[in-house]
């Protein structure tokens, strides 16, 4: 199967070239797990590892290679090939990464497009939609809401959460969808195109794997039902995994995120909640954190419920955790320059006392 169809193109070959790479194959990675990759390549499907020089020179886990990526590769032994770079990434989807303070991970990269799966019927949230629509913007992944299992609630139940979503979720085009009786199935593929690279969001259970199947029109990925005592999705999806569908687009499925946690947000934050930034432009005060300060016109728009009260709080606590999340890169960064200095200065001892 030729690169194009996982999605390579003439920007990326010019990447290559720019990078002086044009002297290994070039592949892309379809699977990982724990630092052991699948890659595939024009030749096939290869088992990976990186080398240690990309090991040695790796800063952070965004440096290792993701779900995604397009690498540059030299094959040894058996079906197996080594990754000597990452070509530069067009987008990354990136969260908090779970109790690692001011680290992140990297949920897939060179994303087109994300489709954030909601189920109807069991812990619907808009506030964790407005967290997905957050890393999506940050990275500027252009996101569709699907609202899954639709067969469970009636037509008005739907047409009210609808409505409910759209007071919150401007200019996103929202989906209603059954994987059961494969209605508005149609709609989900009519956003698909040849060559763009597509993201599955959500929680456990709310049926991503479900929708994949659905799309692919054959049973490639497990699917399991909510957990009766807890009413929960089983973890069912164990790795991220890239797939071309039959109409070329390029779809990654991944593990239910619990989690969304906020980094740095570069604008996401912003752009999402984009009418409560609309409005800070009135404030009294330039600093204005909208919470007590008078002549907070934020403050006023939600008294007057022109602006969302749940919409309100969950950018407050989005934005706490975007300042706590940078506070603590920032602290990082000053003790490893403290230690550098330290080691620097005992270095120099040392020379002195020879």
């Amino acid at each position: 199967m030729k690169l194009e169809y996982f999605g390579y193109n003439d920007t990326i070959e010019q990447l290559r070239i720019q990078h002086n790479l044009v002297d290994f194959e070039i592949g892309r990675i379809i699977s990982e797990h724990k630092e052991r990759y699948i890659v595939k390549t024009e030749k096939g499907e290869f088992s990976a590892e990186i080398t240690g020089n990309l090991r040695y020179t790796a800063n952070t886990r965004e440096d290792f290679p993701a779900v995604g990526d397009w690498v540059a590769i030299s094959e040894y032994g058996d079906s197996k090939v080594l990754i000597h770079s990452i070509l530069p990434r067009k987008t990354i989807i990136k969260r908090q990464a779970i109790g690692k303070q001011g680290e992140k991970q990297i949920i897939a990269t060179n994303i087109d497009f994300s489709f954030i799966v909601q189920a109807v019927n069991r812990d619907f949230n808009i506030n964790r939609i407005e967290r997905y629509l957050t890393i999506c913007n940050n990275s500027n992944v252009k996101p569709i809401i699907i609202l899954n299992k639709i067969d469970l609630i009636n037509n008005a139940f739907l047409t009210d959460l609808v409505s409910k979503v759209r007071q919150r979720v401007k200019q996103v085009p929202i989906i209603a969808i059954s994987n059961k009786s494969q209605k508005g199935i149609d709609k989900v593929q009519a956003h698909i195109v040849k060559g763009k690279t597509y993201c599955l969001l959500g929680s456990s259970g709310v049926g991503k794997s479900s929708l994949l199947n659905s799309l692919s029109k054959k049973q490639l990925m497990k699917t399991n039902t909510i957990s009766t005592s807890t009413n929960k999705g089983r973890h069912v999806t164990s790795h991220r995994e890239l797939i071309v569908l039959e109409n070329g687009g390029i779809i990654i499925d991944n593990p239910g995120i619990r989690e969304v946690g906020i980094t740095d947000s570069a604008g996401g934050l912003e752009k999402t909640f984009e009418k409560i930034i609309e409005l800070s432009e009135n404030c009294k005060f330039k600093d204005c954190t909208h919470t007590i300060e008078i002549g907070c016109a934020v403050i006023a728009a939600v008294e007057s419920k022109i602006v969302d009260n749940l919409f309100y709080k969950n950018y407050l606590k989005m934005k706490r955790e975007e300042e706590h999340f940078e506070s603590t890169v920032a602290e990082k960064r000053k003790k490893d320059k403290n230690f550098g200095k330290m080691v620097k200065h005992f270095k120099n001892l040392k020379k002195s006392n020879k």
